[in-house]
């Protein structure tokens, strides 16, 4: 039962990944980051077939190995959370207390994606050094 349950989150979290490819204020990374940790504990072939995807595998691999995340990606999450907030403030018109208690929760999201480690360089073997 709980391997099922594990198999619709997972599901879940990929479509909301997906979806999120495409609409520009959506992450998809971090929804297919909880993909793989729920496919971990349901599907093995769904688990690898994310790890080993071409455009997301990476950064995948990076992020469960060894809690990194790209420049790249680093850039691109503090753009869209800076995307989100704009656009929060321009469509919602919200009051002073709620723009500053957003303000502050993406504030602190940057900040934690910013101090994550950078992915290390593979070693001679393809695995990280020291993994």
């Amino acid at each position: 039962m709980m391997r099922v349950l594990w198999l619709c989150l997972g599901c879940l979290m990929l479509a909301l990944g997906v979806i999120g490819a495409f609409l520009p204020v959506m992450p998809t990374t971090i929804f297919l980051i909880l993909a793989v940790a729920c496919f971990s504990r349901s599907s093995p072939r769904l688990e690898k077939w994310l790890l080993e995807s071409p455009t997301y595998g990476p950064a995948l691999r990076a992020w469960r190995d060894q809690g990194a995340v790209s420049r790249k990606g680093k850039t691109y999450a503090c753009l869209g959370m800076a995307v989100g907030y704009v656009l929060f403030w321009w469509g919602a018109h919200p009051s002073w207390r709620l723009a500053a208690a957003v303000a502050i929760f993406f504030v602190a999201s940057a900040a934690y994606v910013v101090t994550r480690p950078s992915p290390r360089e593979p070693g001679p073997g393809g695995e990280p050094p020291g993994g």
